[in-house]
């Protein structure tokens, strides 16, 4: 699937996980990504499973990103936080740099900015974790710019 990642992901460099996008839509998302050793908890050769709450959180930004963008086609793809996970688990195998890692995600539910997600990942077609997000997300950037000094 062509999407320009960047378009909805503000991550560069060293923390966007995310490399390929095999499915988007405003109702979820199929990513995949290649454990690299610059990635973050990445020690000895190997990733904790725990790297999976970031991966669902970039892929849930492309649903939530496309989601924006049929509402209003001027905004470039959204802004959100990951405020929350409502329940997360883990595989207590670590994985190696250069593991493939599939990550799917579904919306749950949404009401106003407030979205939940559930998202499931495998590596090399081994379970690894499944994850249940809160996401907040901003119509405007004016709650990215600094706040005036009291």
């Amino acid at each position: 699937m062509d999407i320009d990642l960047e378009e909805y992901l503000p991550h560069r460099a060293g923390m966007k996980l995310v490399e390929r996008v095999v499915q988007a839509d405003e109702t979820g998302a199929v990513t995949e990504s290649v454990v690299g050793p610059q990635w973050p908890l990445v020690e000895k050769g190997h990733v904790l499973s725990l790297v999976a709450v970031e991966l669902a959180a970039q892929s849930a930004s492309l649903c939530v990103g496309i989601r924006a963008k049929q509402k209003d086609p001027t905004i470039d793809g959204g802004k959100g936080w990951l405020v929350g996970i409502k329940e997360a688990r883990f595989s207590d195998r670590p994985i190696a740099v250069g593991t493939g890692i599939t990550t799917r995600v579904k919306i749950e539910f949404s009401y106003e900015n407030y979205t939940g997600i559930h998202s499931v990942a495998e590596a090399d077609g081994r379970w690894i974790a499944e994850v249940q997000l809160q996401v907040m997300q901003s119509e405007t950037d004016s709650v990215l710019q600094k706040q005036p000094e009291r």
